[in-house]
């Protein structure tokens, strides 16, 4: 599994359960209907409730809970965003989670392709250990020398090795309030036989979650970290860039998810319109449908693995149903369900989970995943080599 210091939850999260990058905590429930005039913008919490039928008593009841357990805190002199988190864990909500007035704006940031961080990728090996992937060009990371391939021993003194990927690059984040641009963080670093301590200060930075390249043969490789803002568009001009019939590999092996509305413009790219995933909202039945016009024609596959989720998995379902792509790689991480924001008593934010999604053919993805039509270690070097192996076979 891998992950990036802009694309994890707080570590607050850690007491709860979540994984989730705001699967569509507003834009599946508003702005991708049409029930928000800004589809583009994330709005505040307290405005993010869909224009839907009335909500039924059960979900009502939940966030009420919630907001009934931070006013009693305050009330009593006590955390406010800790009795929430009690108040969540005892429902049961999987993928619920409360967010400081920071943190939330951190999501909102990271949403809009702007995040706090060292600048540092990371996966976690099999034996634990936690090695860097990739340094942004330009980061505090890069500055300091720091590699690819270097193997990270310890954050702030705190050791990391075996530790959830998630939870490590949310320390190496730290909170928006407590731990701003320019707070420094030290890293435990080892290269062969070198260990050595390295202090870096944390940077306001920007993503480039879609990278393209064009191989010798002629297959472009579109690699998509994550949907934030305006990812949806840059997938969709780069496959119109492309000569008619050149196949495509869609990489999103460690994509964290993002904004639903941008997943399904992503889709619009290879799908002449139709149905790329149903969701329900307390009950209420919804559709989200791709534009038309999109290349229906060209090769592609797709490839994926555990740390895809959320609108990742959305994509890859859709194309998978709709016969679209060929799906490579390892089960998908298994997020398939919709949150809501509500606004507590003191500022903070709690997201509970509101209903599910499914993909064209009906197929759930929460707890399960999704399933590659061909199923091959997405680590191995080969995987890019046998895409194109398959390419070829449908370019024929």
């Amino acid at each position: 599994m891998s992950g990036r210091d802009l694309f994890c939850q707080p570590r607050r999260v850690r007491h709860g359960a979540a994984l989730t990058l705001v699967f569509a905590s507003v834009l599946v429930a508003g702005a991708a209907t049409g029930s928000f005039p800004e589809a583009d913008r994330r709005p505040a919490p307290d405005s993010a409730r869909p224009a839907a039928p009335a909500t039924p008593a059960g979900q009502h009841g939940r966030h009420a809970d919630v907001a009934r357990a931070a006013a009693e805190a305050m009330a009593d002199g006590k955390s406010p965003v800790e009795a929430a988190e009690r108040a969540v864990s005892r429902s049961g909500d999987r993928w619920g989670a409360v967010y400081s007035r920071g943190e939330y704006e951190e999501l909102e940031d990271a949403l809009d392709g702007r995040y706090t961080g060292v600048g540092l990728s990371a996966r976690r090996e099999r034996d634990g250990r936690i090695e860097v992937t990739r340094v942004r060009s330009g980061s505090p990371a890069a500055d300091a020398g720091i590699r690819e391939g270097d193997r990270l021993r310890s954050v702030d003194g705190e050791r990391v090795d075996g530790r959830p990927v998630t939870e490590v690059v949310s320390i190496l984040r730290g909170d928006a309030e407590q731990e701003p641009a320019g707070t420094a963080v030290r890293l435990g670093l080892e290269r062969g036989t070198r260990a050595w301590t390295e202090t870096v200060r944390r940077a306001r930075l920007s993503t480039d979650p879609v990278t393209v390249r064009t191989l010798a043969d002629g297959v472009t490789v579109v690699k998509v970290l994550s949907f934030s803002k305006g990812v949806g568009a840059q997938v969709r001009d780069a496959v119109a860039g492309l000569p008619s019939g050149a196949g495509v590999v869609l990489d999103l092996r460690g994509n964290s998810g993002g904004l639903v509305a941008e997943a399904v413009t992503a889709a619009s790219a290879f799908l002449d319109g139709g149905l790329v995933a149903t969701y329900d909202v307390d009950g209420d039945q919804r559709a989200l449908h791709a534009e038309p016009g999109g290349d229906t024609t060209r090769p592609l596959v797709a490839i994926v693995d555990g740390g895809t989720m959320s609108a990742g998995e959305l994509l890859t379902g859709a194309l998978q149903d709709r016969g679209r792509a060929v799906v490579l790689g390892s089960r998908t991480f298994g997020k398939g369900s919709v949150q809501m924001p509500s606004r507590l008593p003191d500022g903070s934010v709690a997201e509970l989970t509101v209903g599910h999604y499914r993909t064209p053919s009906g197929r759930g993805v929460d707890g399960t995943g999704i399933t590659p039509d061909l199923e091959i270690e997405p680590t191995d070097p080969a995987a890019l080599e046998r895409a194109r192996t398959v390419l070829s076979g449908l370019g024929r």
